[in-house]
């Protein structure tokens, strides 16, 4: 059996969320009003419910997206087209989607990246560009686990006049998320980090907030985000969302008992590796160093051995250049290079943990790490 660690790219789909599709898989058009469009619409607004649930929010506040890729473009691009942005900022560890989608609107609007500290992470009194009126700060690092301290960053620029949005893809299921402590205007969330479905993500809008949609069709998510829904998806993503609302304390806890076991075998076996990840980040998140072996070697032995992990962002994966994450907390170029991340899912086990030591413990030992 091979042991999946690698939950921060995609996490096991949950058998009760299976479950909660499974009626919708072969359903009628939610905008028909027969009676089998009707069904399927109660099935969204359901879903809509549960997720808005999740963090805090009005069922009206959530927008159906494909995934977070579209949530973060929908909610950068369209925000900026929607209020006259002239200048944006976001911290320099942001996720490609949100980097690229900043960047798509230059040279009509600048762009200042936020430096982090070498725990990857903003200050709490981290200065803002000034005239900057759209800022973006992930709530968790998806390499590193490090949580930014939106609720302050983003009481700053709205009393600047700005609008804030978070990413919150990597904290939704694997820490508390509201709305209203963070003080946000724009959040995207996805199913499949929480163990629902691919294909399903969701954007907050604060009420009030105004955006512009990136497509033009029909009237579907208020004429936000035209196109026929994915019904099956969207109901996976509420059970999911609704089930990371009562289990993500217990989770919090099993990942904090894997975490310790796997830091504690680390530090007694393989003292040259360095842990990434700060202590108060994700705790189902970590971050290694191991010098003197490539990242990418490590990661193939492992998959050979029979575990999964990464070596950062899987949507960067295949990239010849180190994680532009690890690159902002000031590692050398070489150092990046030599990383792995490791990430626990709801069903990951002692088992796990102790296979993919035993692997890095034998992999140390054939290609000989070294001290840089």
């Amino acid at each position: 059996m091979r042991a999946y660690l690698d939950a921060n790219a995609t996490t096991p789909l949950d058998p009760r969320v299976r479950a909660a599709m499974e009626p919708w898989l072969d359903c009628g058009n939610a905008s028909s009003l027969h009676a089998e469009g009707r069904a399927a619409r109660a099935a969204i607004d359901a879903a809509r419910e549960q997720v808005a649930a999740l963090l805090g929010a009005r069922p009206r506040e959530i927008l159906f997206t494909s995934g977070a890729t579209e949530a973060n473009a929908l909610a950068l691009l369209g925000a900026a087209r929607a209020n006259g942005v002239r200048h944006a900022a976001c911290s320099a560890i942001e996720h490609p989607s949100v980097l690229r989608a900043l960047e798509a609107l230059r040279p009509e609007v600048g762009l200042s990246l936020l430096a982090v500290d070498r725990e990857g992470r903003l200050g709490p009194d981290a200065p803002l560009p000034a005239g900057a009126s759209l800022v973006s700060v992930m709530l968790a690092n998806n390499e590193t686990g490090a949580v930014q301290p939106v609720a302050g960053i983003a009481s700053r620029s709205r009393a600047a006049g700005a609008l804030v949005h978070t990413d919150a893809v990597q904290a939704c299921g694997k820490m508390r998320v509201s709305v209203a402590e963070l003080g946000v205007d724009l959040l995207s969330l996805s199913a499949h980090k929480m163990h629902g479905p691919k294909g399903a993500g969701a954007l907050y809008v604060r009420g009030g907030v105004r955006i512009a949609p990136l497509s033009r069709g029909g009237e579907h998510e208020r004429g936000l985000r035209p196109g026929t829904e994915n019904v099956a998806a969207i109901a996976g993503f509420g059970a999911a969302a609704e089930i990371a609302a009562r289990e993500t304390e217990p989770r919090r806890a099993l990942w904090a008992a894997l975490r310790a076991r796997f830091l504690a075998r680390l530090r007694d076996e393989i003292p040259l590796a360095r842990v990434l990840s700060p202590p108060d980040g994700l705790p189902n998140t970590l971050s290694l160093a191991l010098p003197g072996i490539p990242g990418d070697a490590m990661l193939a032995a492992l998959d050979l051995a029979g575990i999964s992990v990464s070596t950062g962002s899987a949507c960067a994966s295949g990239a010849a250049e180190p994680s532009h994450v690890l690159l902002a907390m000031g590692l050398p170029r070489e150092l990046a290079a030599q990383c792995i991340r490791v990430s626990f899912h709801a069903g990951s086990t002692e088992r796990d943990v102790d296979a993919c030591l035993n692997e890095i413990g034998g992999c140390v030992k054939r290609l000989g790490a070294v001290r840089i």
